[in-house]
């Protein structure tokens, strides 16, 4: 709220200006509302699907509760050319699970593929899940060139919506990246205590923060004052824990558009959809211990090249960058940290079969 506060000053003053414009400029965009679907209708997929093995049945233990509450929502993406990625990502978490039954997960798709639904069922027969059909045409008038291609895609800002998308019983949800495994309960990342705050995720204040924003923002003093008060730091918006209730009383989805609006008249920045959520949140989330996004094994955003682990103990690890363990195993020339995500991979290749 703190950055709310900060931007809602007299419109005397040029920081008001700047913040009149973004209201007129947003008020002029129409937008639609991403809905939520329980029959999917059939769209042919351009890309042939993998075929995965089933996953073995995952059960709560005696200690696990089987009420409404006791359920973690875990929302993700789910897009053909990361979907190898995501049953990774669902397997580790439901392996690593101390209540397993409890996971309800909410996948986010750009198009209604009935084969997608399909290969998730068959996969993890017992999975909890629900399919949302997240309309591309909302954001793709707001979406700026960035640095690398798979930054731009529209799916990759469907995270800006989910107080839009989820039911309104869903108070608070794990958004997760579908580049990652989790080796440890993620129940455990779930409870975190969020005291005030919109959003939880670890935080980091050794990073050079200046590098997220052009000289263009820097160098303009209204801009620049923009984090006044706050002591920004960056953080991965591929690991989030969201209170979707205080997210959607605080208007934040609005709040991030109007960056990127801004970002459409005069550019501020080179990556994707990280800086306007930086803009409005960073320097007011709530620190999540390290341990939960061992991210940037992909490597960079150009060259993809090898990374080395971070020091430190280890409860998720996350191929953020160009670089996916899929995509270089395959290649048959693997980063040694890709063989930490080989495990939970669950494709079937006439290869693997061979080597079974």
């Amino acid at each position: 709220m703190a950055l709310w506060r900060a931007l809602s000053i007299p419109v005397a003053s040029p920081h008001g200006l700047i913040l009149s414009f973004l209201l007129l400029l947003h008020s002029a965009v129409t937008t639609t509302v991403a809905i939520r679907v329980r029959t999917i209708i059939h769209d042919p997929s351009p890309v042939k699907l993998p075929v995965f093995r089933e996953a073995p049945a995952f059960r709560n233990g005696d200690s696990c509760g089987s009420k409404k509450d006791d359920r973690i929502h875990i929302a993700m993406t789910l897009d053909e050319n990361y979907l190898r990625g995501t049953m990774a990502a669902v397997l580790s978490m439901l392996q690593h699970s101390t209540c397993p039954e409890n996971l309800s997960f909410h996948f986010l798709c750009a198009h209604s593929d009935v084969e997608l639904v399909s290969s998730i069922e068959s996969t993890f027969p017992y999975l909890n899940f629900k399919i949302y059909r997240f309309d591309s045409n909302r954001v793709r008038g707001k979406i700026s060139k960035s640095i690398r291609q798979a930054l731009d895609q529209p799916l990759n800002y469907a995270r800006i919506y989910l107080a839009d998308i989820l039911p309104a019983d869903v108070k608070r949800v794990l958004y997760l990246d579908s580049d990652l495994v989790v080796v440890d309960d993620i129940g455990k990342l779930w409870d975190v205590d969020m005291e005030d705050k919109v959003l939880a995720a670890p935080e980091y204040c050794h990073a050079n923060f200046t590098v997220y924003f052009n000289d263009a923002f820097w160098s303009d003093p209204v801009l620049s004052n923009t984090f006044q008060g706050r002591n920004p730091c960056y953080f991965n918006t591929g690991v989030m824990v969201v209170d979707v209730d205080k997210w959607r009383k605080g208007g934040y989805t609005k709040k991030v558009e109007q960056w990127m609006a801004f970002q459409k008249k005069k550019r501020i920045y080179h990556l994707g959809s990280l800086p306007p959520f930086l803009l409005v949140l960073a320097g007011n989330i709530k620190p999540v211990d390290h341990r939960w996004n061992q991210h940037g094994l992909g490597g960079d955003n150009f060259e993809g090249k090898c990374r080395n682990l971070h020091p430190g103990p280890i409860s998720l690890l996350h191929w953020s960058g160009k670089g996916k363990p899929w995509l270089r195993l395959d290649s048959r020339k693997p980063c040694v940290v890709d063989h930490l995500w080989a495990p939970y991979d669950l494709y079937r290749s006439s290869r693997h079969f061979l080597e079974e």
